[in-house]
């Protein structure tokens, strides 16, 4: 597999298209593009029919899908704000396949099902990027972990849309206003990486009483009683960074004698119940899960990037990246980090130099404990092997 990537910040759509899209095909030699990924903010969204024809005419994608972002990443770069395309680009010689395509689903996706989705079970893993207002992409990733539980699933919620408001997905040539556009890879090798930027505090605990996402027992206590406990257990440090908004790491997967730092599925705490003793969190819960207090800070946020991509490097067994994807969330860059370029550089660092385009989305789709979910402020990738 060879990947390239490419970024214009040409304000020509046509022109960009067509420069992106050559960057983005010059590491692969020759070969036919397979996939191709498109990004696109600033003025590039009045007309991004002229970006996806720069694109196809340069290099012609067997499959193409992309979206609308408030600011786009590659090449060891990252363009927060204004006009931008970034355009990454695989060629998979003859290893496998991808299938684009557009589905939709309403808020009753439990009880309705998903439109166009194509059976996902024996699938490498999934590509997907989906419209904030119009795909109700927490409960979509509920239902294919139920059918297809196996399959990863990566991407992120588009962070603008068209100029007149619409939403800006990209299908092949075209602008889809809804739903989402997305991609299924067969025989494709699809490393998940996610780094959820935040550090855990305090000590695990069990919850002994729970109900939807409200949290009434913690170690047989009430929950908020537990919880202030533990904050005032916790060092200086510790407590400054909590003071900056206070998370909840839950364990999905608990069949392991011990949880580090990328076990949790981190949720903020949406408030508590002084009366009832009860803690509210953006997450369903229930009894017997262990969680634990985690706070987020840009150094947890740096060091847990570098350990998840060593990690993944470490899992191909001293085979060579060939590139990656990266959905890193709007609220990171500069202004989590104080300095620009900071995932980015990260990416092309501990990867070592491989091709690498995304996005800064308005939500991060990635597994945690073999299930997909929804995240913010975190920093997924699709990581391809050679």
């Amino acid at each position: 597999m060879r990947v390239g990537a490419g970024m214009s910040q040409e304000h020509d759509p046509l022109q960009a298209g067509v420069a992106a899209a050559l960057a983005a095909a010059a590491p692969l030699n020759g070969s036919p593009v397979d996939l191709a990924l498109v990004f696109a903010s600033g003025a590039h969204l009045v007309a991004p029919e002229a970006i996806l024809e720069g694109v196809h005419t340069a290099i012609e994608p067997d499959a193409l899908i992309g979206c609308g972002a408030g600011g786009v990443l590659g090449v060891g770069r990252e363009i927060e704000s204004g006009t931008a395309l970034a355009v990454w680009a695989a060629a998979f010689e003859g290893a496998g396949d991808a299938e684009p395509f557009q589905a939709t689903a309403s808020a009753a996706v439990l009880e309705e099902g998903i439109t166009g989705l194509p059976a996902l079970s024996g699938a490498s893993g999934v590509i997907m990027l989906s419209d904030p207002y119009t795909f109700p992409t927490d409960s979509v990733l509920s239902v294919l972990g139920e059918e297809a539980p196996a399959v990863p699933v990566l991407g992120g919620i588009a962070s603008a849309r068209m100029a007149e408001g619409g939403g800006a997905l990209f299908l092949g040539e075209e602008v889809c206003d809804e739903g989402a556009v997305a991609v299924r890879l067969d025989g494709i090798e699809m490393l998940p990486c996610v780094s959820q930027g935040a550090v855990p505090v305090g000590r695990e605990l069990a919850i002994t009483g729970a109900e939807d996402n409200l949290i009434h027992e913690l170690a047989g206590r009430p929950a908020l009683a537990v919880v202030e406990e533990v904050i005032a257990d916790l060092s200086p440090r510790e407590r400054a960074l909590v003071a900056g908004g206070l998370l909840i790491g839950i364990v999905v997967d608990g069949g392991k004698p011990e949880f580090e730092q990328g076990d949790f599925l981190v949720r903020g705490l949406l408030g508590a119940d002084p009366e009832a003793g009860s803690v509210a969190v953006a997450a369903p819960v229930r009894t017997g899960q262990i969680v634990r207090l985690h706070a987020r800070d840009a150094a947890s946020a740096d060091e847990d990037l570098t350990r998840a991509l060593r990690l993944r490097i470490e899992a191909m067994g001293g085979r060579a990246p060939a590139g990656a994807l990266v959905f890193s969330c709007n609220g990171r860059g500069s202004a989590m980090f104080g300095v620009r370029d900071h995932d980015a550089s990260a990416v092309q660092r501990e990867l070592e130099g491989a091709p690498a385009a995304g996005f800064f989305a308005a939500g991060e789709i990635g597994p945690v404990g073999g299930r997909s979910f929804l995240h913010g402020f975190t920093a997924t990738l699709a990581v391809f092997p050679r």
